[in-house]
Protein backbone atom coordinates (compact mmCIF):
# COMPACT_ATOMS: atom_id res chain seq x y z
CA UNK A 1 0.00 0.00 0.00
CA UNK A 2 2.20 2.59 -1.13
CA UNK A 3 2.23 5.15 -3.89
CA UNK A 4 -1.76 5.79 -3.73
CA UNK A 5 -3.44 8.79 -3.52
CA UNK A 6 -6.62 7.74 -0.47
CA UNK A 7 -9.58 9.18 0.75
CA UNK A 8 -10.61 8.47 4.06
CA UNK A 9 -13.92 9.79 6.04
CA UNK A 10 -13.87 9.58 9.66
CA UNK A 11 -10.04 10.46 10.12
CA UNK A 12 -9.91 11.63 13.58
CA UNK A 13 -10.38 9.30 16.08
CA UNK A 14 -10.79 5.16 16.31
CA UNK A 15 -10.56 3.46 13.68
CA UNK A 16 -10.07 6.38 10.35
CA UNK A 17 -7.66 7.46 12.66
CA UNK A 18 -5.61 4.31 13.18
CA UNK A 19 -6.20 3.87 9.61
CA UNK A 20 -4.37 7.37 9.07
CA UNK A 21 -1.48 6.64 10.95
CA UNK A 22 -0.42 3.43 8.88
CA UNK A 23 -1.56 5.14 5.66
CA UNK A 24 -0.16 8.44 5.32
CA UNK A 25 3.81 8.20 5.41
CA UNK A 26 3.73 6.34 2.38
CA UNK A 27 0.55 7.83 0.07
CA UNK A 28 -1.05 10.62 -0.34
CA UNK A 29 -3.84 10.58 2.02
CA UNK A 30 -6.77 13.22 2.08
CA UNK A 31 -9.34 13.06 5.10
CA UNK A 32 -12.64 14.16 5.26
CA UNK A 33 -13.96 15.18 8.75
CA UNK A 34 -16.45 17.29 11.04
CA UNK A 35 -14.70 20.78 11.83
CA UNK A 36 -13.79 19.75 15.58
CA UNK A 37 -10.71 20.35 18.37
CA UNK A 38 -10.37 16.71 17.03
CA UNK A 39 -9.68 17.56 13.77
CA UNK A 40 -7.40 20.70 14.46
CA UNK A 41 -5.24 18.56 16.90
CA UNK A 42 -4.99 15.58 13.37
CA UNK A 43 -3.81 18.40 11.32
CA UNK A 44 -1.22 19.74 13.37
CA UNK A 45 -0.36 15.75 13.81
CA UNK A 46 -0.19 15.04 10.23
CA UNK A 47 0.41 17.97 8.37
CA UNK A 48 1.44 16.48 5.00
CA UNK A 49 -2.51 15.18 5.35
CA UNK A 50 -4.85 17.29 2.72
CA UNK A 51 -7.79 17.96 5.35
CA UNK A 52 -11.45 18.77 3.64
CA UNK A 53 -13.84 19.67 6.05
CA UNK A 54 -17.25 18.40 5.69
CA UNK A 55 -20.65 16.97 7.98
CA UNK A 56 -21.73 13.86 6.38
CA UNK A 57 -24.97 14.44 8.07
CA UNK A 58 -25.64 17.13 5.63
CA UNK A 59 -26.06 16.53 2.19
CA UNK A 60 -24.94 20.48 0.82
CA UNK A 61 -21.49 19.06 2.77
CA UNK A 62 -21.07 15.67 0.67
CA UNK A 63 -21.84 17.49 -2.61
CA UNK A 64 -19.59 20.64 -1.84
CA UNK A 65 -16.68 18.28 -0.73
CA UNK A 66 -17.03 16.03 -3.67
CA UNK A 67 -16.51 18.66 -5.92
CA UNK A 68 -13.69 20.27 -4.25
CA UNK A 69 -11.94 16.97 -4.70
CA UNK A 70 -12.90 16.63 -8.06
CA UNK A 71 -11.17 19.97 -8.72
CA UNK A 72 -8.04 19.55 -6.63
CA UNK A 73 -6.83 16.05 -8.23
CA UNK A 74 -6.74 14.81 -11.30
CA UNK A 75 -7.32 10.76 -9.90
CA UNK A 76 -7.59 8.76 -7.12
CA UNK A 77 -6.43 5.62 -5.81
CA UNK A 78 -8.59 4.50 -2.80
CA UNK A 79 -12.15 5.77 -1.18
CA UNK A 80 -12.24 4.40 2.14
CA UNK A 81 -15.60 4.87 3.42
CA UNK A 82 -15.35 4.73 7.34
CA UNK A 83 -17.46 7.39 8.80
CA UNK A 84 -20.06 6.50 11.22
CA UNK A 85 -22.70 7.47 13.96
CA UNK A 86 -24.44 5.24 16.05
CA UNK A 87 -27.41 6.21 18.77
CA UNK A 88 -27.72 3.76 21.27
CA UNK A 89 -31.68 4.35 22.55
CA UNK A 90 -34.61 2.70 21.31
CA UNK A 91 -37.29 4.05 19.98
CA UNK A 92 -39.67 4.22 23.85
CA UNK A 93 -36.52 5.47 25.79
CA UNK A 94 -37.41 9.31 26.90
CA UNK A 95 -34.05 10.26 25.20
CA UNK A 96 -34.81 9.40 21.84
CA UNK A 97 -34.23 12.18 19.28
CA UNK A 98 -35.98 12.29 15.88
CA UNK A 99 -33.74 14.76 14.24
CA UNK A 100 -30.51 11.40 15.21
CA UNK A 101 -32.76 9.25 12.43
CA UNK A 102 -31.78 11.99 9.55
CA UNK A 103 -28.53 12.59 11.17
CA UNK A 104 -28.02 8.70 11.37
CA UNK A 105 -28.90 7.29 7.87
CA UNK A 106 -27.44 10.59 5.82
CA UNK A 107 -24.17 10.16 7.39
CA UNK A 108 -24.17 6.04 7.32
CA UNK A 109 -25.48 5.16 4.78
CA UNK A 110 -26.36 8.13 2.41
CA UNK A 111 -23.05 9.89 2.43
CA UNK A 112 -21.37 6.45 1.20
CA UNK A 113 -23.42 6.09 -1.77
CA UNK A 114 -23.04 9.70 -2.63
CA UNK A 115 -19.75 9.70 -2.25
CA UNK A 116 -19.13 6.24 -4.28
CA UNK A 117 -20.85 8.21 -7.01
CA UNK A 118 -19.71 11.58 -6.99
CA UNK A 119 -15.89 10.39 -6.93
CA UNK A 120 -16.63 8.29 -9.40
CA UNK A 121 -15.02 10.05 -12.25
CA UNK A 122 -11.36 10.05 -9.74
CA UNK A 123 -11.83 6.45 -9.57
CA UNK A 124 -12.11 5.34 -13.33
CA UNK A 125 -9.11 5.02 -14.43
CA UNK A 126 -6.10 2.48 -16.04
CA UNK A 127 -4.94 1.37 -12.90
CA UNK A 128 -7.25 -0.62 -10.08
CA UNK A 129 -8.58 1.22 -7.83
CA UNK A 130 -10.80 0.48 -4.47
CA UNK A 131 -13.89 1.65 -2.98
CA UNK A 132 -13.60 0.15 0.96
CA UNK A 133 -16.73 0.22 2.82
CA UNK A 134 -16.68 0.01 6.65
CA UNK A 135 -19.39 -2.40 7.67
CA UNK A 136 -20.62 -4.41 11.08
CA UNK A 137 -21.89 -7.51 11.86
CA UNK A 138 -24.87 -5.78 12.46
CA UNK A 139 -25.30 -5.97 9.34
CA UNK A 140 -26.06 -9.81 9.23
CA UNK A 141 -28.17 -9.75 12.47
CA UNK A 142 -29.09 -6.56 13.80
CA UNK A 143 -29.75 -5.79 18.20
CA UNK A 144 -32.24 -4.89 19.75
CA UNK A 145 -31.05 -1.05 20.22
CA UNK A 146 -29.66 0.99 17.42
CA UNK A 147 -32.25 -0.17 15.32
CA UNK A 148 -31.28 2.44 12.85
CA UNK A 149 -27.61 2.01 12.75
CA UNK A 150 -28.14 -1.81 12.56
CA UNK A 151 -30.70 -0.78 9.36
CA UNK A 152 -28.14 1.65 7.85
CA UNK A 153 -25.59 -1.38 8.25
CA UNK A 154 -27.68 -3.73 6.54
CA UNK A 155 -28.76 -1.26 3.80
CA UNK A 156 -24.81 -0.23 3.53
CA UNK A 157 -24.22 -4.27 2.72
CA UNK A 158 -26.48 -5.22 0.03
CA UNK A 159 -25.14 -1.28 -1.37
CA UNK A 160 -21.59 -2.46 -1.56
CA UNK A 161 -22.87 -5.71 -2.96
CA UNK A 162 -24.76 -4.26 -5.99
CA UNK A 163 -22.21 -1.87 -6.72
CA UNK A 164 -19.30 -4.79 -6.83
CA UNK A 165 -21.78 -5.69 -9.71
CA UNK A 166 -22.23 -2.53 -11.44
CA UNK A 167 -18.19 -1.91 -11.61
CA UNK A 168 -17.14 -5.44 -12.38
CA UNK A 169 -16.02 -4.84 -15.80
CA UNK A 170 -14.46 -1.77 -14.37
CA UNK A 171 -10.85 -1.10 -12.82
CA UNK A 172 -12.58 -0.28 -9.29
CA UNK A 173 -12.65 -3.46 -6.96
CA UNK A 174 -15.85 -2.79 -4.22
CA UNK A 175 -14.99 -3.62 -1.48
CA UNK A 176 -16.29 -4.29 2.71
CA UNK A 177 -15.17 -5.12 5.95
CA UNK A 178 -17.50 -6.57 8.64
CA UNK A 179 -16.05 -5.44 12.18
CA UNK A 180 -17.03 -7.27 15.21
CA UNK A 181 -16.94 -4.51 18.16
CA UNK A 182 -13.85 -2.65 18.11
CA UNK A 183 -13.00 -0.55 21.45
CA UNK A 184 -13.45 3.04 20.19
CA UNK A 185 -15.32 6.33 21.99
CA UNK A 186 -18.46 5.16 20.19
CA UNK A 187 -18.36 1.63 22.23
CA UNK A 188 -17.34 2.87 25.92
CA UNK A 189 -19.93 0.92 28.01
CA UNK A 190 -20.56 -1.97 26.00
CA UNK A 191 -19.47 -5.33 25.93
CA UNK A 192 -16.86 -6.72 26.19
CA UNK A 193 -13.44 -8.83 24.61
CA UNK A 194 -13.89 -6.03 22.47
CA UNK A 195 -10.72 -5.35 19.25
CA UNK A 196 -8.37 -2.63 19.33
CA UNK A 197 -8.69 -0.46 16.62
CA UNK A 198 -4.79 -0.42 15.85
CA UNK A 199 -5.52 -4.42 14.55
CA UNK A 200 -8.57 -3.78 13.08
CA UNK A 201 -6.60 -1.04 10.45
CA UNK A 202 -4.08 -3.30 10.13
CA UNK A 203 -6.45 -6.05 8.92
CA UNK A 204 -8.21 -3.66 6.92
CA UNK A 205 -5.03 -2.70 5.13
CA UNK A 206 -4.47 -6.43 4.61
CA UNK A 207 -7.83 -6.80 3.62
CA UNK A 208 -7.15 -4.24 0.95
CA UNK A 209 -4.46 -5.97 -0.44
CA UNK A 210 -5.36 -9.00 -0.73
CA UNK A 211 -8.41 -8.21 -2.32
CA UNK A 212 -10.81 -9.58 -0.02
CA UNK A 213 -14.16 -8.27 -1.24
CA UNK A 214 -16.37 -9.37 2.37
CA UNK A 215 -13.61 -9.44 5.00
CA UNK A 216 -15.31 -10.87 7.76
CA UNK A 217 -13.14 -9.73 11.54
CA UNK A 218 -13.13 -11.43 14.81
CA UNK A 219 -16.77 -12.43 15.85
CA UNK A 220 -18.20 -12.09 12.49
CA UNK A 221 -16.48 -14.95 11.08
CA UNK A 222 -18.40 -16.79 13.99
CA UNK A 223 -21.39 -15.27 13.26
CA UNK A 224 -21.88 -15.99 9.54
CA UNK A 225 -21.50 -19.43 10.44
CA UNK A 226 -23.98 -19.30 13.15
CA UNK A 227 -26.08 -17.75 11.00
CA UNK A 228 -25.74 -20.47 8.15
CA UNK A 229 -26.46 -23.39 10.69
CA UNK A 230 -28.24 -22.70 13.69
CA UNK A 231 -30.37 -19.16 12.56
CA UNK A 232 -32.59 -19.01 15.09
CA UNK A 233 -29.84 -19.53 18.11
CA UNK A 234 -27.85 -16.45 15.77
CA UNK A 235 -30.66 -13.94 16.41
CA UNK A 236 -31.27 -14.99 19.87
CA UNK A 237 -27.79 -13.88 20.78
CA UNK A 238 -27.46 -10.73 18.64
CA UNK A 239 -31.04 -9.70 20.14
CA UNK A 240 -29.37 -9.73 23.90
CA UNK A 241 -26.15 -7.63 22.60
Amino acid sequence: MKNKTIVITGTTSGVGYELSKLLYKNNTLIAIARESEKLKSFADEYKEVFIYKADLSRLEDIKAVAQKLLKDFSSIDILINNAGVQYPETFLDPSFCYENIHNEITTNLTSICSLSYLLLPLLLHEHKAIILNVNSGLALAPKTTSAIYCATKGGLNIFTQALRYQLEKTNISVQQVFLQLVDTKMTQGRGNNKMSPQLVAKKIIYGMDHNILDHDLGKVKFLRILLRVFPSLAKRIMKRY
